[in-house]
């Protein structure tokens, strides 16, 4: 049966054998793809400059991807120059669907990537199609879908208005039966809004009403005769309704009296209507800057309690997010701090011999727009990213040392933290373990705030923001005797809003011509995983 076929199966592996995406064009089973899949890694020989291998059933057709394999697993009797071909038109169409070719990027867009593949692929046979064609293919733009939905909307926006026609004239009906005898009586702002605009502008009586409408009644009345009779009347006449249901008129015989007792003073009652729970309310205002790039850096430090580096690891991105269509034809020219332990590396669809002469971030095909979306949406489009490693550890934002010390039945826990001047850390957090304790700790001493968590047991020590007039602090405080190493690992949380990069967007420039559009940069360093051990 597999001699029939040529590619048995499509897939995204990383170096150490995890699949990420496998898409197969034969029926086989789980246990045997996975197991086809999980002997790759061990087949590939460091240093070869082979781009297959063979096993005695299958053949292993494969192309690195940053630290990733795009993978085809064929039959020994397949054209290893069309597969090769085949190869060569699915890592093009990976970048078109994936913007990070990592393993977050890939798992993201997975659908969308095995869409592609049965494209390309169709019964273990090569499609004699191009990257715009799949795209194509997969977009399935419908203009007859496009015109059922403008209908169907059309529809529905019909019926609303006769809905709200229709319970206009129930609102009119209504208001003309319980009028009363005498002629005279307030209008209430918008037809039953509930509000007494004499005095008592704030006063309502509303509710669920007993009609279909589903609004309530309100009350109207002279005002010289609502303002002596109100006030004369007890707080107490009217108690409290119950949570989410307001008082209900209208509907049982004690309401029923209720009304006719106020009808008998001379006040005429028209209706209230209700206001919707479920209305939204009002959206917050849009961004003024169409486009917004940010510099993200997240660091990882492991700091030895008897002082000492073990690790430093500076990791950053540059991230794009664009509102607007028209805003999508750009590029971003940055400016970098010149540090020459930073390793810039940018986005594989990005034009890397402009950037490396000009720093100048495009993307290859200048006719190509920046993908486009909400403000809401998070992370945006990555345009570059880079890493620091260090040995030096006055690169380190900020140094913890912990001292306890038993004195008979107590140990005194010792802390100051010592910040550098190369940045001003905001919202710090120090968390420190602790051994099992039936009542919060003694804090003597402390610059800052404290909060003890007694479900994990740890001291949770606060630093709004650290700057020029506190690069020190301490904390003490007291706790039954424990041993020292109890207080390992401390946790720290903080974030800045300058970087090791000093990366700053100089100019958005247009391919179109014309004027830079706006644009606005986000820059933050924060503290990823931050321990001293």
């Amino acid at each position: 049966m597999s001699s029939l076929f040529v590619v048995l199966a499509a897939s995204i592996v990383t170096k150490s054998g995890k699949v990420l995406v496998s898409r197969q064009f034969v029926d086989m089973s789980r246990i045997r793809i996975e197991g086809l899949l999980a002997a790759f890694p061990k087949l590939v020989g460091t240093g070869k400059q082979h781009t297959y291998v063979e096993t005695e059933n299958v053949r292993y057709v494969y192309q690195p991807i940053e630290a990733l394999y795009l993978l085809l697993v064929t039959n020994k009797q397949s054209n290893i120059l069309e597969d090769l071909e085949t190869l060569r038109l699915l890592s093009k169409l990976v970048p078109e669907y994936s913007y990070s070719l990592d393993e977050e990027g890939i798992c993201m867009t997975g659908f969308e990537l095995i869409f592609a593949f049965d494209e390309v692929i169709s019964l273990g046979h090569k499609e004699n199609v191009t990257i715009a064609q799949v795209k194509q293919y997969c977009e399935m733009d419908s203009h007859e879908e496009k015109l059922h939905k403008l209908v169907l909307q059309s529809k529905i926006n019909e019926t609303k208005d006769v809905m709200k026609r229709k319970a206009s004239e129930i609102d009119k009906s209504k208001i003309e039966k319980n009028r009363g005898e005498k002629g005279g009586y307030i209008s209430l702002q918008s037809m039953g809004s509930g509000r007494i605009e004499n005095g008592f502008s704030d006063m309502s009586i509303s509710g669920g009403g007993g009609f279909g409408s589903g609004s309530g009644f309100g009350l109207s009345t002279d005002v010289e005769s609502f303002s002596s009779k109100s006030k004369g009347r007890p707080p107490s006449s009217a108690t409290a309704p119950p949570k989410g249901l307001g008082m209900q008129l209208g509907k049982s015989q004690r309401t029923n009296q209720f009304l006719e007792s106020l009808k008998a003073e001379g006040e005429v009652i028209i209706e209230d209507v209700k206001p919707k729970a479920g209305q939204p309310r009002s959206a917050a205002p849009p961004p003024t800057d169409p486009i917004t790039l940010t510099v993200e850096e997240k660091l990882n430090v492991t700091l030895k309690r008897d002082g000492g580096m073990s690790n430093f690891d500076v990791q950053g991105t540059l991230s794009l997010q664009i509102l607007n269509q028209e805003d999508a034809l750009i590029q971003v020219q940055i400016e970098t701090g010149g540090n020459p332990a930073i390793l810039f590396k940018p986005h594989p669809n990005m034009n890397k011999e402009l950037f490396t002469s000009e720093n100048i971030l495009g993307l290859k095909d200048p006719n190509r727009p920046f993908p486009t979306g909400q403000a809401g949406d998070a992370g945006g489009v990555g345009l570059l990213k880079w890493r620091m490693q260090s040995a030096d550890e006055s690169m380190v934002p900020l140094s913890i040392n912990c001292w306890p010390s038993v004195s008979g039945n107590e140990t005194y826990v010792n802390i100051e933290y010592e910040a550098s001047s190369m940045f001003d850390l905001r919202n710090v957090v120090i968390s420190v373990p602790l051994p099992a304790l039936r009542e919060a700790p003694s804090v003597r001493q402390i610059d800052g705030e404290w909060r003890y968590d007694s479900r994990n047991s740890v001291l949770e020590w606060s630093i709004l923001l650290i700057d020029n007039s506190n690069r020190s602090g301490s904390m003490e405080f007291v706790v039954p005797s424990a041993d020292s190493s109890a207080f390992f690992p401390i946790s720290v949380r903080f974030s800045a809003t300058s970087t090791y990069s000093d990366l700053k967007v100089v100019n958005i420039l247009p391919l179109r011509g014309g004027s830079s559009p706006k644009f606005s940069q986000r820059t933050v360093l924060t503290a990823e995983n931050y321990q001293v051990v």
